[in-house]
C-alpha cells in the first residue's frame, strides 16, 4: 500500500533489528525523515548511511534522561515527530515458573517495557498534536496465552500492550469538549500481534526449518506504512494480527 510520507518524521526505535532495518527500509523508500535509533552508535551510523533520508542516533532508551535529549535533536533535525514505532525488545525464558531468573525479568522489563514508556512519554505531545500522530509496538500471541517458560516474557509484553492502549486512550479523549476543526481524532496508538517475526537470516542459518505461523519483517514494514493512511479512530486501541502474512482484523 503506497502512503505519501512528505514531510512527516517517524523515529524507529530498535532500528538495527532485522525488523528495524525492513521499517526504516519501506519508510525511507516512502519519503519519510527516519530517526533510525538503537543503542549501537556503529550499527546505526552505518544503517543511516546505507538509505535516503535516514538520520541515525545512539541512544540508551532506558535512559529518560538520555531519551530526552534525543527528542531534543530529532526536533532540532528534522521537525516534530510524526510517528514512534516501537521495536526494542528481545525474548528470554526458562524452564517453568521457577526458571524464570531475576536476570531475565530485568533486561526484559528494561529493553521492552522501560523503553516504550519513556520514548512514548518524551514523544507524547509530538503525537498528539500531529495529523497523523501514529504510535505502534509489536506485541506476541503468548501475551494473551501465555506458557510457564515464557512467563516473564508474556507478562512483560502484556504489560507493554496495555501501556500502549493506555496512551490510545490519551489520544480518544484529547478532542473531548474540543469544537474546533481539529476535534476529529488525528492519533492513533495499535499493538500488532505476532506469534514471532522472521527474516531472511534466520531462513538461511536454519533451511529445514518452516517456521509455521511466523511473520515475515517485510509484513510488519508493510502494516507499519499502511496504519499512516486508515483513519486514527479505526485503529486507536486496536490489537492488530499479522499472523496471516498481512494487517487483518481491521474494525469497520
Amino acid at each position: 500500500m503506497s502512503q505519501d510520507f512528505s514531510g512527516r518524521t517517524v523515529v524507529v526505535a530498535g532500528s538495527t533489528s532485522a525488523a528495524g532495518v525492513a521499517v526504516v527500509r519501506a519508510l525511507s523508500q516512502a519519503g519519510a525523515r527516519v530517526a533510525a535509533v538503537d543503542i549501537l552508535e556503529d550499527r546505526v551510523q552505518e544503517l543511516a548511511v546505507g538509505y535516503n533520508n535516514v538520520t541515525g542516533y545512539a541512544c540508551n532508551l532506558a535512559d529518560l534522561q538520555a531519551v530526552e535529549d534525543l527528542a531534543t535533536s530529532v526536533r532540532n533535525d528534522l521537525g516534530p515527530v510524526d510517528g514512534l514505532i516501537h521495536l526494542v525488545g528481545g525474548w528470554r525464558g526458562g524452564t517453568g515458573i521457577t526458571g524464570q531468573s531475576d536476570d531475565d525479568w530485568e533486561f526484559l522489563h528494561s529493553s521492552v517495557l522501560t523503553t516504550l514508556r519513556n520514548t512514548s512519554r518524551v514523544f507524547y505531545e509530538d503525537l498528539a498534536a500531529s495529523p497523523v500522530g501514529r504510535l505502534a509496538v509489536v506485541s506476541a500471541q503468548s501475551a494473551s496465552s501465555p506458557t510457564a517458560d515464557g512467563a516473564a516474557y508474556a507478562a512483560v509484553k502484556s504489560a507493554a500492550e496495555a501501556w500502549t492502549l493506555a496512551v490510545a486512550d490519551g489520544f480518544r479523549h484529547l478532542q473531548e469538549g474540543d469544537d474546533s476543526p481539529r476535534s476529529a481524532q488525528h492519533s492513533a496508538a495499535v499493538v500488532f500481534v505476532v506469534k514471532a517475526l522472521v527474516d531472511d537470516r534466520m531462513r538461511a542459518a536454519q533451511p529445514e526449518r518452516k517456521f509455521p505461523g511466523y511473520t515475515d519483517v517485510s509484513v510488519l514494514a508493510d502494516a507499519v506504512q499502511q496504519i499512516f493512511g486508515i483513519e486514527a479512530k479505526r485503529i486507536n486501541g486496536q490489537r492488530l494480527p499479522l499472523t496471516a502474512g498481512q494487517l487483518v482484523g481491521l474494525p469497520a
